[in-house]
Protein backbone atom coordinates (compact mmCIF):
# COMPACT_ATOMS: atom_id res chain seq x y z
CA UNK A 1 0.00 0.00 0.00
CA UNK A 2 1.25 3.48 -0.89
CA UNK A 3 0.73 5.95 1.93
CA UNK A 4 -0.40 9.51 1.43
CA UNK A 5 1.47 10.53 4.58
CA UNK A 6 4.06 8.88 6.81
CA UNK A 7 5.13 10.71 9.95
CA UNK A 8 8.08 9.82 12.15
CA UNK A 9 9.00 10.59 15.73
CA UNK A 10 7.47 11.28 19.08
CA UNK A 11 4.59 9.36 20.62
CA UNK A 12 3.11 9.61 24.10
CA UNK A 13 0.09 8.90 26.17
CA UNK A 14 -1.31 12.29 27.17
CA UNK A 15 -2.74 12.36 30.68
CA UNK A 16 -4.75 15.57 30.82
CA UNK A 17 -6.66 16.98 33.79
CA UNK A 18 -10.43 17.09 33.60
CA UNK A 19 -10.41 20.25 35.72
CA UNK A 20 -9.24 23.54 34.24
CA UNK A 21 -7.57 26.38 36.09
CA UNK A 22 -6.27 23.98 38.74
CA UNK A 23 -2.58 23.22 39.45
CA UNK A 24 -1.58 19.64 38.77
CA UNK A 25 -1.11 18.78 42.43
CA UNK A 26 -4.76 19.59 43.08
CA UNK A 27 -6.26 17.79 40.06
CA UNK A 28 -8.49 14.89 41.06
CA UNK A 29 -9.30 13.21 37.73
CA UNK A 30 -7.62 12.79 34.37
CA UNK A 31 -8.36 11.64 30.84
CA UNK A 32 -6.01 9.41 28.83
CA UNK A 33 -5.39 10.24 25.17
CA UNK A 34 -3.02 9.42 22.33
CA UNK A 35 -0.38 12.10 21.87
CA UNK A 36 2.98 13.08 20.43
CA UNK A 37 3.22 15.68 17.69
CA UNK A 38 3.92 13.56 14.57
CA UNK A 39 1.47 10.93 15.80
CA UNK A 40 -1.22 13.59 16.11
CA UNK A 41 -0.45 14.86 12.59
CA UNK A 42 -0.99 11.35 11.20
CA UNK A 43 -4.33 11.15 13.05
CA UNK A 44 -5.37 14.59 11.78
CA UNK A 45 -4.68 13.69 8.15
CA UNK A 46 -6.47 10.35 8.55
CA UNK A 47 -9.58 12.26 9.67
CA UNK A 48 -9.63 13.83 6.19
CA UNK A 49 -9.61 10.41 4.54
CA UNK A 50 -5.91 10.04 3.78
CA UNK A 51 -3.88 6.84 4.11
CA UNK A 52 -1.47 7.58 6.93
CA UNK A 53 1.12 5.76 9.01
CA UNK A 54 3.49 6.68 11.83
CA UNK A 55 7.02 5.43 12.47
CA UNK A 56 7.66 5.36 16.20
CA UNK A 57 8.44 3.11 19.14
CA UNK A 58 6.74 2.49 22.48
CA UNK A 59 7.46 0.52 25.61
CA UNK A 60 6.45 -3.12 25.87
CA UNK A 61 3.77 -2.18 28.37
CA UNK A 62 0.03 -1.47 28.67
CA UNK A 63 0.48 2.12 27.47
CA UNK A 64 2.25 0.80 24.37
CA UNK A 65 -0.68 -1.49 23.69
CA UNK A 66 -2.98 1.51 24.12
CA UNK A 67 -1.02 3.37 21.41
CA UNK A 68 -1.61 0.54 18.93
CA UNK A 69 -5.29 0.31 19.79
CA UNK A 70 -5.77 4.07 19.53
CA UNK A 71 -3.99 4.30 16.16
CA UNK A 72 -6.14 1.49 14.78
CA UNK A 73 -9.23 3.29 16.03
CA UNK A 74 -8.23 6.45 14.19
CA UNK A 75 -7.46 4.56 10.98
CA UNK A 76 -3.71 5.12 11.16
CA UNK A 77 -1.44 2.27 9.98
CA UNK A 78 0.61 1.04 12.97
CA UNK A 79 2.83 -1.48 11.14
CA UNK A 80 5.90 0.72 11.75
CA UNK A 81 5.28 1.02 15.51
CA UNK A 82 7.47 -1.37 17.48
CA UNK A 83 8.30 -1.73 21.16
CA UNK A 84 11.56 -1.35 23.06
CA UNK A 85 11.78 -3.73 26.03
CA UNK A 86 13.05 -2.00 29.15
CA UNK A 87 11.93 1.52 28.21
CA UNK A 88 8.49 2.76 29.27
CA UNK A 89 6.01 4.36 26.89
CA UNK A 90 6.32 8.14 27.41
CA UNK A 91 3.65 10.04 29.31
CA UNK A 92 2.83 13.73 29.02
CA UNK A 93 0.92 15.67 31.68
CA UNK A 94 -0.31 19.23 31.33
CA UNK A 95 -1.96 21.96 33.35
CA UNK A 96 -4.78 23.93 31.76
CA UNK A 97 -5.00 27.65 32.43
CA UNK A 98 -6.91 29.14 29.46
CA UNK A 99 -6.53 31.07 27.28
CA UNK A 100 -2.75 30.85 26.87
CA UNK A 101 -0.99 29.00 29.70
CA UNK A 102 -0.64 25.23 29.30
CA UNK A 103 2.47 23.96 31.12
CA UNK A 104 3.54 20.58 29.78
CA UNK A 105 5.46 17.92 31.70
CA UNK A 106 7.16 15.13 29.71
CA UNK A 107 7.97 11.78 31.32
CA UNK A 108 10.47 10.33 28.84
CA UNK A 109 12.96 8.67 31.18
CA UNK A 110 15.51 7.12 31.15
CA UNK A 111 15.14 7.57 27.38
CA UNK A 112 12.10 7.75 25.17
CA UNK A 113 11.69 4.63 23.01
CA UNK A 114 10.80 6.84 20.03
CA UNK A 115 14.45 7.99 20.06
CA UNK A 116 15.54 4.36 19.58
CA UNK A 117 14.52 4.17 15.91
CA UNK A 118 17.43 2.55 14.06
CA UNK A 119 18.18 3.07 10.40
CA UNK A 120 18.24 -0.63 9.58
CA UNK A 121 14.65 -0.91 10.84
CA UNK A 122 13.25 1.65 8.39
CA UNK A 123 11.12 0.56 5.45
CA UNK A 124 12.83 2.90 3.01
CA UNK A 125 10.68 1.72 0.11
CA UNK A 126 7.50 2.75 1.96
CA UNK A 127 9.07 6.07 2.95
CA UNK A 128 10.26 6.74 -0.60
CA UNK A 129 6.78 6.04 -1.96
CA UNK A 130 4.87 8.19 0.51
CA UNK A 131 3.39 11.31 -1.07
CA UNK A 132 4.38 13.26 2.06
CA UNK A 133 6.96 12.37 4.69
CA UNK A 134 6.77 14.38 7.96
CA UNK A 135 9.71 14.67 10.38
CA UNK A 136 10.20 16.75 13.52
CA UNK A 137 13.19 18.46 15.07
CA UNK A 138 12.71 16.57 18.35
CA UNK A 139 13.69 13.36 16.51
CA UNK A 140 17.08 14.92 15.78
CA UNK A 141 17.95 15.40 19.45
CA UNK A 142 19.54 11.98 20.08
CA UNK A 143 20.98 9.00 18.28
CA UNK A 144 20.04 6.70 16.68
CA UNK A 145 16.89 8.71 15.90
CA UNK A 146 18.91 11.63 14.51
CA UNK A 147 20.66 9.59 11.82
CA UNK A 148 17.54 7.56 11.06
CA UNK A 149 15.46 10.69 10.57
CA UNK A 150 17.97 12.18 8.13
CA UNK A 151 18.08 8.89 6.22
CA UNK A 152 14.30 8.78 6.00
CA UNK A 153 14.08 12.40 4.83
CA UNK A 154 16.69 11.73 2.16
CA UNK A 155 14.83 8.63 0.99
CA UNK A 156 11.47 10.31 0.39
CA UNK A 157 10.79 11.22 -3.23
CA UNK A 158 7.62 13.22 -2.59
CA UNK A 159 7.09 16.22 -0.33
CA UNK A 160 9.28 16.18 2.78
CA UNK A 161 8.03 18.36 5.64
CA UNK A 162 10.25 19.40 8.55
CA UNK A 163 8.31 20.52 11.60
CA UNK A 164 10.68 22.86 13.42
CA UNK A 165 9.22 21.59 16.71
CA UNK A 166 12.14 22.71 18.92
CA UNK A 167 11.74 21.94 22.63
CA UNK A 168 14.81 23.06 24.61
CA UNK A 169 14.36 20.45 27.35
CA UNK A 170 15.19 17.68 24.86
CA UNK A 171 18.56 19.16 23.83
CA UNK A 172 22.05 19.46 25.27
CA UNK A 173 22.51 22.91 23.75
CA UNK A 174 20.98 25.41 21.38
CA UNK A 175 24.07 25.27 19.16
CA UNK A 176 23.73 21.51 18.72
CA UNK A 177 20.06 21.93 17.82
CA UNK A 178 20.84 24.65 15.26
CA UNK A 179 23.50 22.53 13.57
CA UNK A 180 21.27 19.46 13.32
CA UNK A 181 18.27 21.46 12.11
CA UNK A 182 20.49 22.85 9.37
CA UNK A 183 21.33 19.34 8.20
CA UNK A 184 17.67 18.36 8.15
CA UNK A 185 16.71 21.46 6.14
CA UNK A 186 18.96 20.18 3.36
CA UNK A 187 16.39 17.39 2.81
CA UNK A 188 13.17 19.38 3.37
CA UNK A 189 10.79 20.76 0.77
CA UNK A 190 8.43 22.35 3.34
CA UNK A 191 9.37 23.89 6.71
CA UNK A 192 6.86 24.85 9.41
CA UNK A 193 7.69 26.67 12.63
CA UNK A 194 6.85 29.45 15.03
CA UNK A 195 8.98 32.59 15.42
CA UNK A 196 11.30 31.12 18.06
CA UNK A 197 11.80 27.95 16.03
CA UNK A 198 12.54 29.91 12.87
CA UNK A 199 15.08 31.99 14.76
CA UNK A 200 16.82 28.80 15.87
CA UNK A 201 16.77 27.34 12.35
CA UNK A 202 17.83 30.33 10.24
CA UNK A 203 18.66 33.15 12.67
CA UNK A 204 15.65 35.28 11.74
CA UNK A 205 12.67 36.11 13.93
CA UNK A 206 10.87 38.70 11.79
CA UNK A 207 8.27 36.64 9.86
CA UNK A 208 9.03 37.78 6.32
CA UNK A 209 12.77 37.58 6.87
CA UNK A 210 12.42 34.12 8.41
CA UNK A 211 10.37 32.89 5.45
CA UNK A 212 12.92 34.28 2.99
CA UNK A 213 15.77 32.66 4.88
CA UNK A 214 14.03 29.28 4.86
CA UNK A 215 13.41 29.58 1.12
CA UNK A 216 17.07 30.44 0.62
CA UNK A 217 17.93 27.21 2.47
CA UNK A 218 16.17 25.34 -0.32
CA UNK A 219 12.62 24.63 0.87
CA UNK A 220 9.78 25.25 -1.59
CA UNK A 221 7.25 26.38 1.04
CA UNK A 222 8.05 28.19 4.27
CA UNK A 223 5.28 28.52 6.87
CA UNK A 224 5.80 30.84 9.83
CA UNK A 225 3.30 30.70 12.69
CA UNK A 226 2.93 34.00 14.55
CA UNK A 227 0.48 33.12 17.33
CA UNK A 228 -2.13 35.88 17.78
CA UNK A 229 -0.86 37.62 14.62
CA UNK A 230 -1.83 34.67 12.42
CA UNK A 231 0.29 32.73 9.93
CA UNK A 232 2.52 33.63 7.01
CA UNK A 233 3.43 31.25 4.18
CA UNK A 234 5.80 31.93 1.31
CA UNK A 235 7.04 30.34 -1.88
CA UNK A 236 9.36 31.79 -4.49
CA UNK A 237 6.27 33.21 -6.26
CA UNK A 238 3.96 34.41 -3.50
CA UNK A 239 3.48 35.39 0.12
CA UNK A 240 0.19 34.63 1.89
CA UNK A 241 -0.88 35.84 5.33
CA UNK A 242 -4.01 34.78 7.21
CA UNK A 243 -5.30 36.07 10.55
CA UNK A 244 -5.99 33.70 13.43
CA UNK A 245 -9.39 32.04 13.62
CA UNK A 246 -11.15 33.27 16.79
CA UNK A 247 -12.36 30.62 19.25
CA UNK A 248 -12.72 30.28 22.98
CA UNK A 249 -9.54 28.41 23.90
CA UNK A 250 -9.79 25.34 26.13
CA UNK A 251 -6.38 23.74 25.54
CA UNK A 252 -3.94 25.07 22.99
CA UNK A 253 -1.53 22.13 23.02
CA UNK A 254 -2.86 20.22 20.00
CA UNK A 255 -3.52 23.19 17.75
CA UNK A 256 -0.17 23.04 15.97
CA UNK A 257 -0.59 19.36 15.16
CA UNK A 258 -4.08 19.97 13.78
CA UNK A 259 -2.59 22.79 11.71
CA UNK A 260 0.07 20.42 10.38
CA UNK A 261 -2.40 17.68 9.48
CA UNK A 262 -4.54 20.24 7.66
CA UNK A 263 -1.52 21.55 5.73
CA UNK A 264 -0.86 17.98 4.59
CA UNK A 265 -4.51 17.70 3.54
CA UNK A 266 -4.22 20.82 1.41
CA UNK A 267 -0.97 19.65 -0.17
CA UNK A 268 -2.38 16.21 -0.93
CA UNK A 269 -5.53 17.64 -2.49
CA UNK A 270 -3.62 20.20 -4.56
CA UNK A 271 -5.11 23.31 -2.96
CA UNK A 272 -3.55 26.72 -3.47
CA UNK A 273 -1.50 28.14 -0.61
CA UNK A 274 -4.11 30.63 0.59
CA UNK A 275 -6.87 28.04 0.87
CA UNK A 276 -4.54 25.60 2.61
CA UNK A 277 -3.48 28.21 5.15
CA UNK A 278 -7.03 29.35 5.93
CA UNK A 279 -8.18 25.76 6.38
CA UNK A 280 -5.19 24.91 8.58
CA UNK A 281 -5.79 27.97 10.75
CA UNK A 282 -9.40 26.95 11.33
CA UNK A 283 -8.42 23.33 12.04
CA UNK A 284 -5.91 24.44 14.64
CA UNK A 285 -8.43 26.76 16.25
CA UNK A 286 -11.00 23.98 16.48
CA UNK A 287 -8.61 21.75 18.39
CA UNK A 288 -7.63 24.64 20.67
CA UNK A 289 -11.32 24.86 21.60
CA UNK A 290 -11.28 21.20 22.74
CA UNK A 291 -9.53 19.34 25.57
CA UNK A 292 -7.58 16.53 23.89
CA UNK A 293 -5.14 16.38 20.97
CA UNK A 294 -5.60 13.26 18.80
CA UNK A 295 -9.19 12.79 20.00
CA UNK A 296 -9.98 16.37 19.06
CA UNK A 297 -8.80 16.31 15.45
CA UNK A 298 -11.67 17.58 13.27
CA UNK A 299 -13.29 16.35 10.08
CA UNK A 300 -13.35 18.49 6.94
CA UNK A 301 -17.05 19.45 7.36
CA UNK A 302 -16.33 20.66 10.90
CA UNK A 303 -13.48 22.85 9.69
CA UNK A 304 -15.52 24.21 6.79
CA UNK A 305 -18.37 25.04 9.17
CA UNK A 306 -16.04 27.03 11.42
CA UNK A 307 -14.59 28.86 8.44
CA UNK A 308 -18.08 29.80 7.28
CA UNK A 309 -19.07 31.05 10.73
CA UNK A 310 -15.88 33.09 10.98
CA UNK A 311 -16.49 34.61 7.54
CA UNK A 312 -19.99 35.58 8.59
CA UNK A 313 -18.63 37.32 11.67
CA UNK A 314 -20.02 34.88 14.21
CA UNK A 315 -17.94 34.28 17.32
CA UNK A 316 -17.45 30.49 17.52
CA UNK A 317 -17.66 28.95 20.99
Amino acid sequence: MTHDLITMGRVSVDVYPLQTGVPLEEVESFGKYLGGSPTNVAVAAARYGHRTAVITRTGADPFGRFVHRALAGYGVDDRFVTDVPGLPTPLAFCEIFPPDDFPLYFYRYPKAPDLEIHGHELDLDAIAGARIFWATVTSLSQEPSHGSTLAAMAANTGTTVLDLDWRPMFWESRDEARERVGRALDHATVAIGNLEECELAVGEREPHAAARALLERGVSIAIVKQGPRGTLAATAEEVVEVPPTPVEVVNGLGAGDAFGGAVCHGLLDGWDLARTLRFASAAGALVASRLACADAMPTEPEVEELMEKTQQGEAPR
